[in-house]
């Protein structure tokens, strides 16, 4: 035998003619173990080992084996399985119809203001009240939706610390319905004509936006209570397919009802422009009063269905000494009780370290939310200066106040097009379009419907008889002015694209800021969520000056610029968020402890 045969056959262990029957051989030549852990072997890439087959490549996320059904999956599951939702609670449609019939008296009621301070009581300019010009109406109404968002901060303390959600909502129903009783009344005939009109309204939007604000920011995280899961589970559908429930799809889901409801209310003004113009204002009023006190009564009558959480006494006060421990160590861990130990603190707190993981998750949200007034400030348009332009042109029987219902319509159109088809089609193919992307998409359909709103009111300045004056003296026939020759309809895309953008850049808003806040303070984030709604109104009335003909044109380029721009500033902050999305959301715990599946839910697959 040649010497290299003999050493290949010592190689293979043919040459070992003293070995015993009963010996074992356990180790190669090498000195490496003939059986050898699978987990042990070298991955591919490492010490010039390449894989055959790269989808099959093992990693530290490679499963031995599958993790039994109504467990939470692995790292590898998350990855590989596809995402779906459970059907909601019944309690969480009873939630939706309290604000169904809130934002119809909202809208119903707002929506109408601006005819109501703008244009006078004797009918010269079509119906109207106060008379108070464009610039006092759009002042005053500006001034309503800015009040209505910050109110909402006093309502969060008033759940979260005293009450409980379900409680303020109840006791603020009462302030709404005695706002909505004083503008009724006021808004009579008779109390117009003895002057009491503009007293009374600035008493009533007062009033109404404290019940208002009280009722906003508790009821959006009160739907969300209503589903009890926070943690994902795996499951296997009948046809054999493993799939992962996520309580983040679910929560989106509810979030997108909420909104269509919300926006199924706001179709008010379907029926309150007509009652204006053919009845009087007082009607439109009564209308929405009689509407909140359905909603109430609903709210009263499902007390006993409705998942409630205790308020937490101090827990706001709490959040706000976190905060300061943080600027005062210049660390976002100074507040926890490990931290202060370690650092030699001798410093008694309250709170645990896991609170602080939950705060500093909703301070994530809140810089989110810092950049959302430039949205608000174009979102507002539709309710002010998008009236007016539509009253620069031929109504055509159409009254100007009635084309905001395209903003609703778009979004009770596109919600279920993108809940049922577009997002389930996106996570069967694997397409991520987490929650700041969406933002950022909805910042940039807001910007294209200011740039349309632009293009409509050049059209208007080239149209006659007044062309950059509108509704001059020339226009006027029987006593009432009108607008110049161009149809009132092609405003029709600018307040749909407007309502495509809220349901991504509004919608989403919702969601993260009940996501990411701590289960405690869930009320207080979504007031500060609420809070930059009210800094759009803020920037809105610094720009009333410069809200007339023909500037009012250059106004709608420059929102249009600051809303793309705004979007852009967003991506470029926050992207980076999107690949915490999951570890964020890990951090809440299943509210009971039923474990498994939730009983008597179905999954959407």
């Amino acid at each position: 035998m040649a010497d290299h045969e003999v050493n290949v056959a010592q190689l293979h262990g043919e040459s070992r003619q003293d070995i015993e029957p009963s010996e074992k051989i356990t180790r190669d030549v090498l000195g490496g173990p003939l059986n050898a852990d699978p987990k042990s072997l070298p991955k591919a890439g490492e010490h010039g080992f390449t894989s055959l087959a790269p989808a099959e490549a093992m990693s530290d996320d490679t499963e031995t084996e599958a993790t039994p059904d109504g467990e939470e999956p692995t790292a590898h599951e998350r990855k590989t399985l596809r995402h779906v939702g459970e059907s909601l609670p019944f309690a969480t449609f009873l939630v939706a119809f309290v604000e169904l019939c809130e934002r119809f008296t909202y809208y119903g009621c707002q929506g109408i203001f601006q005819n109501y301070v703008q244009r006078p009581l004797d009918g010269s300019e079509g119906r109207g009240a106060l008379g108070m010009g464009h610039q006092g109406a759009t002042g005053l109404t500006t001034f309503f939706s800015f009040f209505c968002y910050v109110t909402p901060i006093f309502g969060a303390i008033v759940a979260d610390q005293y009450v409980g959600k379900y409680k303020a909502i109840l006791y603020f129903s009462v302030v709404y319905i005695i706002g909505l009783l004083i503008l009724w009344t006021t808004a009579l005939p008779s109390s117009l004509n003895h002057g009491a009109g503009l007293g009374g309204f600035i008493t009533a939007i007062i009033v109404i936006g404290i019940g208002t604000g009280g009722i906003k920011s508790n009821v959006a995280p009160l739907i969300a209570d209503q589903y009890k899961r926070r943690k994902m589970a795996i499951m296997t559908t009948p046809k054999g397919e493993r799939i992962i429930i996520d309580p983040s799809v679910t929560i989106q889901r509810i979030y997108m009802i909420f909104y269509t409801c919300i926006n199924i209310g706001a179709l008010s003004l379907l029926a309150t422009p007509y009652m204006e113009r053919d009845i009087g204002f007082w009607s439109a009023y009564l209308l929405c009063f009689c509407m909140f006190c359905a909603g109430t009564t609903v709210l009263v009558l499902g007390r006993k269905v409705y998942v409630v959480r205790p308020p937490q006494g101090s827990i706001i006060t709490d959040a706000f000494k976190c905060i300061w421990l943080m600027i005062r160590y210049r660390h976002e861990d100074a507040p926890k009780p490990s931290w202060l130990a370690a650092h030699g603190i001798t410093k008694t707190v309250p709170w645990n370290d896991h609170f602080i993981d939950e705060l500093k998750r909703a301070l994530i949200a809140c810089r989110v939310f810092a950049i959302y007034p430039i949205y608000w400030l174009v979102y507002g348009q539709f309710s002010g200066n998008f009236v007016t332009q539509a009253g620069q042109m031929k109504g055509h029987g159409i009254p100007n106040d009635l084309m905001q219902n395209f903003d609703p319509i778009a979004i009770i159109v596109f919600v279920p097009v993108l809940d049922r088809w577009v997002y389930p089609l996106l996570r069967k193919m694997r397409i991520p379009f987490p929650p700041i992307n969406r933002i950022v998409l909805g910042f940039w359909v807001a910007s294209l419907a200011m740039a349309y709103a632009a293009i409509v009111q050049h059209l208007i300045y080239v149209s006659g008889p007044c062309y950059d004056q509108p509704l001059c003296d020339a226009s006027i026939v029987d006593g009432v002015a009108q607008g110049n020759n161009i149809h009132i309809a092609i405003q029709t895309p600018a307040y749909m694209l407007i309502g495509i953008s809220e349901i991504f850049a509004s919608v989403t808003g919702l969601e993260y800021a009940y996501t990411k806040a701590p289960p405690s303070m869930k009320s207080f984030v979504q007031s500060m969520y609420l809070l930059t709604n009210a800094f759009g109104s803020a920037l809105g009335e610094a720009l009333t000056p410069v809200a007339y003909d023909p500037a009012i044109l250059w106004m709608f380029v420059g929102l249009a610029g600051a809303s793309f721009g705004a979007g852009c500033l967003i991506w470029i902050l926050f992207h980076h968020l999107n690949a915490q999305e999951e570890e964020l959301n890990d951090l809440d715990s299943d509210v009971d402890d039923e474990g498994g599946y939730r009983k008597g839910s179905k999954v959407t697959y």
